[in-house]
């Protein structure tokens, strides 16, 4: 089953794409190669510049502190397990008392390191970070792995409060949908939202084997799935026959 998720709002669409970031960024540092290392920084910049809204940091605290609110709502409950809700609770703090202490926005301390500054200046340039063009950082590239590991490290460190928070929020949210089968007639499938509710993903599973892609539109009143298949020469043309997948809604 291949997933899809759709953000109703603009925070998660930030979300979601930072989310996307770390776990490259998780999936480079471990290697030992140069051209690795360099697109970890690359990543590293790009998070920095997605995380550079303002209002992110808030907004992350302000999540917290509603899905702790929720969760306290099930003290005494006896269908809720209170170890359970002790442990969720639990991180929510820790990820909020972590985030809180975080100076400024999102890589604010790396902005004074003019050596990064110089790399991230040129970095977006076509071979802007070519041997005679920074030299300095052509040298680092030639450090044994492990040092380069190290530093990567040291700069990923100032980042990983918010990487807790959002990878925290994103599995509360997508914790909270109920996936269930729909039916997608002549390749359409369209889903009325009941008013009142905010809802703030979408999540869409489906078989690999069909082939299909789903284009995903919505609002706060409904929800419009458009099934596609690519042709010989990768562009989309409407599916026009039916098809299942399971749909999830997350509040």
């Amino acid at each position: 089953m291949v997933l899809y998720e759709y953000p109703f709002n603009e925070g998660i669409r930030t979300m979601l794409r930072l989310e996307h970031l770390f776990a490259r960024l998780h999936a480079l540092l471990p290697r030992d190669s140069a051209v690795d290392h360099h697109f970890a920084l690359v990543t590293l910049f790009e998070i920095m510049d997605v995380a550079s809204r303002a209002d992110l940091k808030s907004d992350l605290l302000k999540e917290l502190e509603r899905h702790r609110a929720q969760l306290q709502a099930f003290r005494g409950n006896p269908s809720v397990s209170e170890a359970a809700l002790d442990e969720i609770t639990g991180r929510i703090d820790h990820a909020h008392a972590s985030l809180n202490h975080l100076a400024g926005k999102a890589g604010h301390t790396l902005t004074s390191n003019e050596w990064l500054m110089s790399i991230r200046s040129r970095i977006s340039i076509p071979g802007g970070t070519c041997s005679f063009d920074l030299p300095a950082y052509y040298a680092w590239q030639q450090l044994a792995p492990e040092q380069r590991r190290s530093d990567l490290t040291h700069w990923v460190d100032t980042l990983v409060p918010l990487a807790e928070a959002l990878l925290l929020l994103l599995n509360l949210l997508r914790d909270a949908g109920v996936p269930h089968r729909v039916v997608a007639q002549a390749g359409q499938y369209q889903q009325s939202l009941p008013a009142g509710r905010t809802y703030h993903l979408l999540r869409l599973r489906i078989d690999e084997s069909l082939g299909l892609v789903p284009e995903i539109s919505g609002h706060r009143l409904m929800v419009s799935v458009r099934l596609m298949r690519a042709d010989a020469e990768g562009r989309l043309k409407p599916f026009h026959g039916d098809a299942t997948f399971d749909l999830s809604l997350c509040v």
